[in-house]
Formats: C-alpha cells, structure tokens, sequence
C-alpha cells in the first residue's frame, strides 16, 4: 500500500500527430513503475491523455521527462496538464494502453492538432456563458452530468462520446446558433468537440480551457457559476470547489455515481446494487456482488487492498508466510521423530 501522503496527482492531455505512438508504450510503462506512478495513460495516432498519481518527486519527474526535447522530440511539451492531491492512492496499478483515438468520437474529419476552438480561461469564463447568444453545452456523458453542472447547460444526454454527433446533426445548427460555448472534465471532451463543429460549419466555438477541473481550482467558490460536484475517474469519483474530494461513491455493481440522496434509497445495498440497476440484478449476481463486498470488508479489516498491485503483493506475501509456517511445522516433526 503506498503510504505517503498526499499523493499527488496528474491529469494531462495533448493532441500531436506520433504515427509512432505503439514506440511509446514499453518506455513510458517502464518509466512510471520504476517511480511507483499508477493510474492510466492512452497513446493514440492523435496523442496523450490520462490521469496517473504518485509522490510529488516522481509526478514532477514524469512530466519533465515527458516534456524533454530529447526523448520524445518536445511533442508533448505544452501539454495541458492538471494537478491535484489525495490522501490516499486513488489508483490500484499502472496501464498504458494504445488506441485508435484518445477520446473516441470516431469522426475522421476531426484534427484537433490542427483546428479548435477558441480557448476561455477559467477567468473569462462567467462572463462568456452570461451572454444571451451562447449556446452551453455540456459534452460529457449523462451519468457524469447528474453529479454537477454549470447553470443553464443543456445536457445532450449522451451515453457516450460518439453520441454527440447525433446530438449536433439533431439539434444544432450552424445558421441559427451563432454562438457555442462547450466544457468537459479536463478540456480534451470539447476541444476535440470544438474542432467537430468548427467542421461541421460552426462559426464561433469556444471551449473552457483546463475543463471544469481548472475552473472549480482557480474559480472562488463564491463567484462560482458551477453546481454540484464534478465526476472524475478514480477512486476519489468526485471533487468540488479547490478540488477537494466530493460525497460521491460508485456503485460497485454498474459503476454508476451515487450521491448521498442516492445511497438513502431503499434500492441501495452498499457493494451490491442502487436504484439504477437493482431491477436488472439477478439473485445469483446479489449473491456474487455480497460475496466479493464481504472480501474487500475484510482485506479493509486487515488493512490490505482488495485489488492492484497491493493486493497481488499482500497475497504472494501470504503464500509466503503460509509456505514457511509449513516448513517450519515439518522442520518441528523431523525434530520430534529423531528425538
């Protein structure tokens, strides 16, 4: 289990054409475990993006590596990066993993390396979405919109990222909405939305650099436009204003976000269901779901993780323990026979 505390973390993101991407894989893998970094990183044609937690020394030390000019030639050097802390892990191993597209919109005529919107700071942002002529449109998914939103948004009700060109070709349009203001998590969402409408014949595009995570940090809360909690994917589920952890948990079954309102109903049975799945949960996967809660409630009673790499370690550390104490048992009848 790592022990220092806090843990600092980092969510960053760069759109950069790297025909070369699969290269990057086995070195950036290797870089981060020898440091004891975990969390997720994708390489894609298109770029980077991911979010990986660690000490302060080595998150520092992975972007400097990531950013030198003789490594990976500067094609990550202004990169959009985020940092927060947690008390604790938020993340249980390290994955690099290659994909077609670092947000997958599926959209072959998207390049945001080349053509995006136009970036708000955080600062400007309050007096942007003011205007009666802007559009706001939150591009991320429904669950994630449930926990928090900025005021007045449309919710586009998506279930996934590559909804959102329905939702467009549905029920915007270039001549009549003049102005279109996005945001997301971190920036990558709508930067990459940005770049779709602007291709889709959008004249004015705008997108909220850093995301909402930049926002809720550099924003005062009393001057905050924003409502709820933001959702984040880890362990923490959800932060607030100065990215403090937020009151959301996961529900262990579908993965959905629940608010404390949420985990009062009577649907609710920690680590087996909530209102939104219980009607699917057959009694064979209650059983299985109270059966692996009952494991995690005792690896938290012994103070090991569940799952990860902690886990994996406490159990070849039990093989052991268990391996010497049966050594030792017929090391004790050897004994006992001869005397």
């Amino acid at each position: 289990m790592i022990e220092f505390s806090p843990v600092k973390i980092v969510a960053l993101y760069k759109f950069v054409d790297q025909p070369d991407f699969e290269a990057l894989q086995q070195p950036i893998a290797q870089f981060c475990c020898a440091k004891g970094i975990r969390g997720t990183l994708l390489l894609a044609p298109e770029g980077i993006n991911g979010t990986v937690a660690g000490t302060p020394e080595a998150i520092d030390a992975l972007i400097t590596w990531l950013e030198a000019g003789n490594i990976f030639g500067g094609r990550f050097r202004g990169a959009e990066v985020k940092y927060s802390t947690a008390e604790t892990m938020p993340f249980h191993r390290m994955k690099v993993r290659l994909k077609d597209e670092i947000v997958t919109l599926r959209a072959p005529e998207v390049n945001p390396g080349k053509q995006v919107g136009t970036y708000v700071d955080p600062k400007d942002w309050n007096a942007l979405i003011a205007d009666d002529d802007i559009v706001l449109i939150d591009t991320r998914n429904d669950y994630e919109v449930g926990l928090g939103t900025f005021e007045n948004a449309i919710d586009p009700g998506t279930e996934t990222f590559t909804q959102f060109k329905d939702y467009v070709a549905e029920n915007l349009d270039p001549k009549k909405h003049k102005k279109v203001a996005m945001f997301c998590t971190g920036g990558i969402r709508c930067e990459k939305a940005s770049s779709y409408m602007l291709a889709q014949g959008f004249a004015e595009v705008y997108h909220l650099k850093g995301g909402i995570l930049a926002y809720l940090e550099k924003t005062p809360e009393a001057q905050s436009r924003w409502q709820g909690e933001c959702f984040v994917f880890d362990e923490r589920v959800s932060v607030g204003h100065g990215l403090k952890i937020g009151d959301a948990t996961l529900c262990r079954a579908c993965r959905q976000p629940l608010t404390p309102l949420d985990r009062e109903r009577p649907e609710f049975v920690d680590g087996v269901q909530c209102h939104h799945c219980a009607k699917a949960m057959t009694d064979e996967k209650r059983a299985a779901a109270a059966e692996r809660q009952r494991q995690i409630d005792l690896a938290k009673a012994r103070g090991e993780a569940h799952i990860g790499a902690d886990a994996a370690q406490n159990a070849a550390a039990r093989r052991l323990a268990r391996k010497a104490r049966r050594e030792a048992d017929r090391q004790r009848s050897r004994v006992g026979e001869r005397s």
